[in-house]
């Protein structure tokens, strides 16, 4: 069966999308990229936030004795920093903003499967952001029971109010919101692919999308239900964790990190996927080991949902030699993806851009913070060092690597996509340096401080403690990570406004997937057309058709579906078109137009 691909002069271009523009599109859109805009920016101003509070713990932490601020305000800072974090930044950021945007084209969909449902969840998620921050505004402070919320101290006799609720409530918004955007994640890579583009033939970063779906659903019901149950602790005395009624404790700690160890790869496998896709680009090599990419991406999802108790070594109530050998084992798929960026960056023409500088450095710090973590498996060691700042150490490495760095690196990569101008290289570097810098040294004194005893979750100590120096470097370095965000601002602040000057054209990096097929920003259907996907990387394939290993692949195809050259199949195989009409590096022409795809989609944008 063949399928006829139209010249592209022959086509009527679609007319102009009609419908609401400015504010009103921005609230009412079920547009995919407006709303992985909206998530984008709206992660990024919790992460603002976020940071503020971390500079004011830090500030408190600088000196002994410091009344800079008070032990209840302390305790606020530091939960809210943790929970925007975690909760309102490093996923949303990643399923919310790049997945939204990216993955719809990365796999030649129109839109996500389900675009009311998105829509849905992005308000969810920013009614419950600012219900979390409103705690503030209430005569008790927001919630200060830390981010984990362990019970008996999350109970209404220990931390009564109103903010501990709102906090509640909001994590219970946020929870459906990550699970309709799991489903609907899923649904449209399983359904709305572009005919060639087999599961094996998806770009790295959308198989960690999916598996990361997969895992939101496993992962958020359980808090959700958690968190339930501790509103119905405080409020109609069901005593699920009270001792005094007949509850246990520890069953929190149990469901909370359930939930709170595959939240770890929820948060790391997203980034995962933009730095192998960035590596493989700016290295000018096809990912080194894809399918071992894919098998290790499902092994580590499989075995997060098997070392929660890693977190309780302490408590006396885990069988410790399973969850200890079960951290050891889910370092090994870790280690294999290390060794595939290796390989993939091994011998290849690199260009060290913005995106490039942070991916490498995401690397860097996520392998140090992923060998400390192995230190923390063992469990006499974890017995010496658990709630210390050894720990805040390793924590911060682990996240801070992965959703900063990798967020960073992802968000300058896309960034054309996004706007349809480039970024300021050069400040954007500088960005890079700063942080670079200023994470190793907030950071590795933690470390140390760790190892000499100091606890986490203090808000004061003395001077005889001998802690002071090592506080004072880190907060320090604290302010450079706070400095190298501000550069970062400054950057895409310079280039809006000279974006003129800056045009991105369709394919700027000479990238490999789907995404970079159609302009930037993309149209609101997102195709005029899609190039024939013989491979994972079929925009690379179409603008280099001279290339040995496409010749190749051209050539194996038509052996297997036993076609000749000119025809094309379901498979993927289509009419070729001259490379620079995929938007490549050499010409890129900045519309997106070409032929209709096979996506089941006409010229006009309108569904068949």
């Amino acid at each position: 069966m063949t399928t006829l691909v139209t010249h592209p002069e022959s086509l009527s271009l679609p007319e102009e999308e009609h419908g609401t523009s400015g504010l009103l599109k921005w609230i009412t859109s079920t547009d995919h990229k407006v709303i992985g805009k909206s998530y984008t920016i709206t992660a990024f101003v919790f992460f603002l936030i976020a940071g503020c509070m971390a500079m004011l713990i830090r500030t408190q932490l600088a000196s002994p004795d410091n009344t800079f601020v008070s032990q209840h305000v302390y305790n606020e800072l530091f939960t809210m920093h943790g929970s925007i974090m975690m909760y309102l930044f490093a996923g949303p950021f990643a399923f919310g903003g790049l997945a939204n945007f990216i993955v719809p084209l990365q796999v030649g969909a129109p839109d996500m499967a389900f675009p009311r449902l998105n829509a849905l969840s992005y308000w969810l998620y920013l009614g419950g952001g600012i219900i979390m921050l409103s705690g503030f505004l209430t005569t008790s402070g927001a919630a200060d029971f830390g981010w984990v919320a362990y019970a008996p101290l999350s109970n209404s006799i220990n931390t009564p109010g109103a903010g501990p609720d709102m906090w509640i409530v909001a994590l219970i918004l946020t929870g459906f919101s990550a699970i309709f955007t799991g489903v609907n994640i899923c649904a449209t890579v399983f359904y709305l692919r572009a005919p060639g583009l087999t599961m094996f033939r998806m770009p790295i970063f959308t198989w960690n999308m999916m598996v990361t779906g997969i895992l939101i659903l496993i992962a958020f019901p359980v808090l959700t239900s958690a968190l339930v149950m501790l509103w119905c602790d405080r409020h109609i005395g069901s005593h699920i964790f009270t001792v005094s009624g007949g509850g246990v404790p520890v069953l929190w700690q149990n469901l909370f990190w359930f939930f709170g160890h595959p939240e770890v790869y929820i948060l790391a496998l997203p980034y995962f996927g933009a730095v192998t896709d960035i590596l493989a680009v700016f290295s000018r090599k096809p990912v080194f080991g894809y399918r071992g990419m894919v098998f290790c991406t499902i092994a580590i999802a499989a075995l997060s949902t098997s070392v929660w108790a890693h977190h309780m070594f302490t408590t006396g109530t885990v069988l410790l030699p399973f969850f200890s050998i079960m951290s050891y084992l889910i370092a090994v798929p870790t280690g294999i993806k290390f060794f595939n960026w290796i390989g993939t960056m091994w011998r290849g023409s690199i260009t060290f851009t913005t995106p490039m500088l942070f991916a490498v450095g995401f690397l860097i710090v996520f392998l140090f913070g992923g060998v400390t973590g192995i230190f923390l498996a063992s469990p006499p060691v974890d017995f010496a060092m658990h709630d210390t700042f050894f720990v805040v150490a390793h924590f911060h490495e682990v996240l801070f690597g992965t959703a900063v760095f990798g967020g960073f690196a992802g968000l300058t990569y896309w960034f054309p996509k996004y706007t349809g101008w480039m970024l300021n290289d050069k400040i954007g570097k500088v960005s890079f340096w700063l942080m670079f810098i200023g994470f190793w040294v907030t950071f590795m004194p933690q470390y140390l401080l760790g190892e000499k005893g100091m606890p986490r979750r203090i808000a004061e100590y003395l001077p005889s403690t001998g802690w002071a120096t090592l506080n004072r470097i880190s907060t320090g370095g604290a302010y450079l990570l706070f400095l190298s965000v501000f550069v970062m601002l400054v950057a895409f602040g310079e280039s809006w406004l000279k974006r003129k000057e800056r045009p991105a054209g369709d394919n700027p990096w000479d990238a490999h997937t789907l995404e970079w097929a159609t302009s930037s920003p993309p149209p609101h259907h997102n195709f005029y057309w899609i190039p024939p996907v013989r491979s994972e990387r079929p925009v690379w394939d179409h603008n280099h058709p001279d290339h040995p290993t496409v010749k190749e692949h051209a050539r194996e195809v038509r052996e297997l579906v036993g076609v000749g050259a000119g025809t094309g199949a379901r498979g993927g195989l289509a009419e070729e078109l001259p490379p620079s009409s995929a938007g490549g590096t050499s010409a890129p022409s900045g519309d997106g137009h070409g032929p209709v795809s096979g996506n089941g989609h006409d010229p006009t944008g309108e569904s068949k």
